[in-house]
This record gives structure tokens, C-alpha cells and sequence, in this order.
């Protein structure tokens, strides 16, 4: 009988465990915590939330990270049945109660009957007799598996930052400031048009703002982090507002779609958002807002904003480092390391970037682990599609390109987005035969992709042999 080996428990590893044992595969899910702890890591829950408790736009339809969604559930994911069962309002995207998540996921792998779940940190490369490993250790992989990791493949590691927005106390914003409502009143998943808390600033305000998180005091580096990068997708506030005066106006402070219900007439020269991070709707998380400034320079910096002046924080801001391997370079298109097929590796650490992207990952390896097992061939996803764009991304991506100077060119940590889709051909007319324009031909494209994804989904999806629906 397999016995598949998964080093991490984070999303990508409890998927890739939850794929494989109900496939009728037997798996040992390792997660070191608590034994040893990470940087960014309270609990010791499987697939805990450490940054945002999103998982960002639901639309499977105008969105590609909705349509992975849509894939995901399609696959019976453990991870988007524990997401949808625990959301909280959140406008047009899924947001969920992040303990309540990690400990739904929790439980469902703890009572599995082909699950083991070992409590131990595995320093090295997995033993010789590990016949079938998944490393799943995520941005936070332990340095002793890191090295060993390296060394087997011969490659140079990429490293960036990743850091985490603070989380305020509701009780403690000032109402008679801030008002709910969703950008444009869009209702989403499980929301009502009102999602967010909006804190509104006007010009003086927003000025002054800048001025004091570009000179706020942000935490040191140390040495071996001096020339790490950022992923511009999760960039520090303060960074961001460095590269020019109107960057956040036109970012994560932008004042577009609210109306501020306190003064109508008058429109915020900037926002800042706040989102439900639990399920009571105690808590609330400032969107765009992760910050590497010191704890307490961002207390004060943040109270400036206005609603926020006697704000109270369950948690601040933080910086960690994030690791991710050379993919392309390293793992063949099944996400077998070239050096030892014997291990796969999935979500962050090979280069995807986002929880969905990240469980979608760790799905395709226990998928890929249950098809080797079986003695079949294995069939990825078509490029149409969400999951298979996202892992032509990381088996394939930027391999060709060259930087000008004979070198291969860098390999960086990718949302899943459209434009890693294949082209396609959308109706340049609408049923009326009036020709599209601005929003309606992009609306038209997207949905054209859409479809076509969804479609070929379900073909491959049928050609695995092994369907099992979200509602089984």
C-alpha cells in the first residue's frame, strides 16, 4: 500500500494530504509546530492564516482568482469547503474567521482515517526510505531543510519579504467617524453592500499621514537580509508610500466608489479600509496596511487616521521572510525535484503566491501523487485554465527570458492572473449587435476566458478518472 509522506501543514500540505487520503491513499501529514515555532505563526492549527483573512474576489466569472475558486471546489477542496463554511462579510471577495477555518481544516485531516499527523520537524532531507515525499513548507521553511533542499538541487535560493497588516479592535473605532460600506456597494459572498469600515481623510490629513510613514522608524534588517526584494504584491505601506505622494491614493487609500455616509457632500481626499477578520465582528484588519514599522511608531502613526485616534490593536504589523525556489529551474513539470523525483514540492515555496494559489498547488500534487501511485500517466490541468495557467507559471515561467547579460532571467512569486492564460479571440459586438467598447469589450474577454477555463476544466477533470464533487 502508498504511503505518501507530507512535510508542512499549512494550506498547500493539508490539501495535498486531504486529496491523496480520500483518493484512497495513506499519508503522514509532519508539522513542526508547536515542537518548533516560526516567525509568524500563533497557533499550532493547520493552515493557519497568517496574513489577511482573505482569499480575495469570488467572481469566477470576471476574476481569475474566482475562477480558481471555482476550480478548487470542483476538486472537492478541503480548503475552500472550510473557507466557505466559516466567511465573513467582506464585499465581493471570500474573507473568512481565521481561527475558525484552521480549525475546521484541523479537524477534518485529525479524524481522517488515512491521516497520521506527526508533530516533528523534519531538519533534513526526508529519509531514504520515504519512498513519496510533498514538501509543503511554505515561505517559512525551517533553514535545515532549506540547506539540505539547496544543496540536493544544486541551486541558489530566492528569498523575499512578506509582511503582515495589523488588526484593530472594533469597539475601539470612532463610529461618528468611520461608516460602512463596500466600494460602489458591491455585495458579495455571504456580505451586504456594507463590508468595510472606512476611515476618510482629507488632504491635510492625507499629507500629514504620508509625511509620518515615510519618516516612521521601521525595523532593522540583519545582514543576511540586506539584499532581499519584496513581492510588490504584499508590499510595507511605508514602502509604498516612498515611491511618490499619490501612490496610496491610488492604491490600497484610494477614495473611489464611497460616499462618506457622515457628510455626503463632501468626498474623501483618501481611505483607509478596515476588514471583518472574525466571525463575532470584533476584529477588524486594515486592508493594504502590512507594514515593517516598529510597534510602536506604528501605533501612533496609525491613530492619526481619523476613527483610528484611540484605536486598540490586537495585533501589529510585521515582517517576515519569505523563501521560494528557482521552480523552473528545479522541478519538473509534475513539480518533481529534477535531482530526487521521489519529492514533489508545493504551494509558496515554489513560487506561487496567494492561499488559493497556494491550496490549488498542494492539490496538484496530491492529484499528480495519486495518479503516479495508481501507475497512470500524469495529465496536468489545460493552460485555460486557472490551475493549469498557474502551474505553467511555476514549471516554466521566465526560463526563457534573459536579463541582457547571458543570464536566465529571475524567477518571481506570481498571483494567479489572466494574463498567464493563452489568448483568446472575445465577440467584439454584443447580442444586439452594438459594438463593445472600454469595460464592456474587457468584461466580454474576461468571460470568454472564463468559460473556456470552466469547460476544459471539466474535460481534464473527467479524464482523471476520479471525480469527486465540493458537495460529496
Amino acid at each position: 500500500m502508498t504511503l505518501i509522506h507530507v512535510i508542512g501543514g499549512g494550506l498547500a500540505g493539508s490539501e495535498a494530504a486531504w486529496q491523496m487520503a480520500q483518493a484512497g491513499l495513506d499519508v503522514v501529514l509532519h508539522e513542526m509546530r508547536p515542537v518548533r515555532e516560526t516567525e509568524a505563526h500563533q497557533t499550532d492549527g493547520l493552515a493557519e492564516l497568517v496574513c489577511s483573512n482573505s482569499f480575495r474576489s469570488d467572481d469566477s466569472e470576471q476574476n481569475a482568482v474566482g475562477l480558481i475558486h471555482h476550480e478548487l471546489r470542483q476538486l472537492g477542496s478541503l480548503i475552500m469547503a472550510s473557507a466557505d463554511a466559516h466567511q465573513v462579510p467582506a464585499g465581493s471577495a471570500l474573507a473568512v474567521d481565521r481561527d475558525g477555518f484552521s480549525a475546521a481544516v484541523t479537524r477534518a485531516l485529525d479524524s481522517h482515517p488515512r491521516i497520521r499527523i506527526s508533530r516533528e520537524e523534519v531538519s533534513g532531507l526526508p529519509p531514504a526510505d520515504w519512498e513519496k515525499v510533498i514538501i509543503a513548507t511554505g515561505p517559512l521553511t525551517s533553514p535545515d531543510l532549506s540547506r539540505a533542499v539547496l544543496e540536493k538541487s544544486g541551486e541558489d535560493a530566492l528569498a523575499f519579504f512578506d509582511a503582515i497588516a495589523p488588526i484593530v479592535h472594533f469597539d475601539s473605532v470612532d463610529l461618528s467617524k468611520a461608516w460602512f460600506q463596500s466600494r460602489y456597494d458591491k455585495v458579495g459572498p455571504g456580505g451586504t453592500g456594507k463590508d468595510y469600515l472606512n476611515c476618510p481623510l482629507d488632504r491635510d490629513q492625507y499629507e500629514a499621514f504620508m509625511d509620518a510613514l515615510i519618516e516612521g522608524d521601521t525595523a532593522d534588517f540583519k545582514e543576511w537580509e540586506q539584499n532581499t526584494p519584496y513581492f510588490d504584491g504584499c508590499l510595507p505601506i511605508e514602502v509604498m508610500a516612498a515611491r511618490g505622494r499619490e501612490t496610496l491614493r491610488h492604491g490600497p487609500m484610494k477614495p473611489m466608489g464611497l460616499t462618506n455616509a457622515h457628510n455626503p457632500d463632501v468626498k474623501a481626499y483618501a481611505v483607509v479600509q478596515l476588514r471583518q477578520d472574525n466571525a463575532l465582528g470584533t476584529l477588524y484588519n486594515m486592508v493594504g496596511f502590512q507594514t515593517k514599522l516598529k510597534y510602536g511608531a506604528q501605533a501612533d502613526i496609525f491613530r492619526m487616521i481619523p476613527g483610528l485616534e484611540n484605536a486598540q490593536f490586537a495585533r501589529l504589523g510585521g515582517l517576515h521572510r519569505n523563501t521560494f525556489l528557482n521552480s523552473p529551474r528545479v522541478l519538473d513539470e509534475t513539480l518533481r525535484l529534477k535531482a530526487d523525483p521521489r519529492i514533489r514540492f508545493a504551494g509558496q515555496i515554489t513560487g506561487c503566491e496567494g492561499y488559493v494559489e497556494s491550496a490549488s498547488v498542494g492539490c496538484l500534487a496530491g492529484l499528480f501523487a495519486v495518479l503516479e501511485a495508481r501507475g497512470r500517466d500524469i495529465l496536468p490541468p489545460p493552460p485555460t485554465t486557472a490551475m493549469g495557467a498557474l502551474l505553467g507559471h511555476i514549471t516554466g515561467g521566465h526560463i526563457s527570458r534573459d536579463d541582457g547579460a547571458g543570464k536566465p532571467g529571475s524567477f518571481q512569486p506570481m498571483n494567479v492572473n489572466f494574463g498567464l492564460f493563452p489568448p483568446i479571440e472575445a465577440p467584439n459586438k454584443d447580442e444586439n449587435g452594438k459594438r463593445l467598447k472600454g469595460k464592456d469589450k474587457s468584461r466580454a474577454k474576461k468571460l470568454a476566458m472564463t468559460n473556456r477555463a470552466k469547460a476544459d476544466f471539466a474535460g481534464w477533470q473527467s479524464d482523471l478518472g476520479f471525480d469527486r464533487a465540493a458537495a460529496e
